[in-house]
């Protein structure tokens, strides 16, 4: 592998199922690399299932779009499955060769740009973003965890590395037996959520005074987020403070039945943009019970919205909250701890106010900025990019 000259521009080829428009922690991160990389001047391929709604202004310059054909993902409508695209992606890198390809998600999408980049001899770097072999146990095929986790694991060792969000996730893989895992975390744009985005409009629609407690879940609403000892939890808040709302943000297969069991829950639907800032700053305490994420992107943007957050000691939260200072954290999977260490906190109001000021701080120094150049340091490394090249524009043509 010839040595990589600091700051020379690459082609990098992105295949992802996920993509934005799509509302998930992947689509949102990937959408950040993208137009990170090519903000700094890279040419990126970006392969993805089409979406209807997705439109020009979502394609940052110096990316070239390739849709491919997906189907709806079952018991998971706002995403699509990647078929299987060899022939596209032979032509593609054909016509130009990337210096690597980065395989975000592992479905049959994934699986042909792997193949297909082993064989036309193209570095391959991975990405780890979800526990698919334990979201299995959620949607009634518990029974196949262990082959799905033994087919992640071939995908990822056909790769030169495998990323990660967290030291946690790393040491998880490579007990499953994934070689070359490396480390890159998560940032938050503090310029879109912040305390300051807090509406007084928006709560005297929820039926809330401004010394009145909102509790707020943003995520997919579904069996693999662990939302009973969610509700659990507010219904033990509201022993204390019956005062107390409850707001969700977001789509889900639970949605009807939580709306049907729980009329006094406000459901706001997928929000994006300004609309998902003003409402996540608009909340007191953030509750996040689940215990499948890879990291769990809400956490920052939650931080950076000045909201106390009760989560368990894992991912994203044992990566940025100190216990008592910027948010609380349970014993992993510790039901009763997490209800009882929320309670405690929505009891203590001058903690619950620490926390939120200090959350907001904490996430600060966590720019896009520094993970993207992570992930174009760990792409550079693995990439066959020849020195003797000629300039990328003239690759380009």
């Amino acid at each position: 592998m010839a040595r990589i000259v600091q700051g020379q521009l690459m082609i990098i080829t992105i295949v992802t199922e996920t993509y934005w428009p799509d509302v998930n922690g992947v689509a949102m991160t990937l959408r950040r690399l993208v137009t990170g990389l090519a903000t700094s001047g890279h040419y990126i391929q970006l392969v993805c299932p089409g979406h209807r709604e997705r439109s020009v202004t979502d394609i940052p310059d110096n990316v070239y779009y390739q849709p491919v054909k997906g189907l709806p993902v079952p018991a998971y409508s706002d995403a699509n499955m990647g078929l299987p695209a060899p022939r596209q992606l032979n032509r593609l890198w054909r016509s130009m060769r990337p210096d690597v390809v980065y395989v975000a998600t592992e479905g049959p999408l994934g699986w042909s740009a792997v193949q297909e980049a082993g064989k036309l001899g193209i570095p391959l770097v991975s990405g780890f973003h979800t526990n698919f072999h334990t979201y299995s146990r959620h949607y009634r095929i518990g029974f196949m965890e262990k082959a799905i986790a033994r087919y992640l694991v071939t995908l990822h060792n056909k790769t030169q590395a495998t990323i990660v969000p967290t030291l946690e996730q790393k040491l998880m893989l490579e007990k499953m037996g994934v070689r070359d895992v490396a480390v890159m975390g998560r940032g938050v744009d503090i310029g879109q959520f912040s305390s300051s985005k807090r509406s007084a409009v928006l709560r005297a629609r929820w039926g809330v005074q401004d010394d009145e407690p909102v509790m707020l879940y943003v995520g997919r609403i579904a069996e693999e987020k662990n939302l009973s000892l969610t509700v659990r939890t507010y219904y033990a808040l509201r022993e204390f403070n019956a005062r107390l709302k409850f707001v969700l943000i977001g789509n889900g297969p639970l949605v009807d039945k939580l709306r049907k069991e729980h009329p006094d829950f406000i459901f706001t639907g997928k929000l994006t943009g300004d609309s998902l800032a003003e409402h996540y700053a608009s909340g007191d305490i953030f509750v996040f019970t689940s215990v499948t994420e890879t990291f769990g992107n809400v956490i920052l943007e939650a931080m950076a919205s000045g909201l106390a957050i009760v989560a368990y000691d894992y991912a994203a939260a044992r990566t940025h909250i100190r216990p008592g200072v910027n948010g609380v954290l349970a014993s992993y999977d510790d039901a009763e701890d997490f209800v009882t260490r929320a309670r405690r906190l929505l009891q203590n109001e001058s903690l619950l106010k620490d926390i939120r000021g200090n959350a907001e701080q904490e996430v600060q120094r966590h720019s896009w900025q520094s993970v993207v150049m992570k992930f174009e340091e760990i792409l550079r490394s693995h990439s066959d990019q020849d020195l003797e090249a000629c300039a990328i524009g003239d690759r380009l043509g």
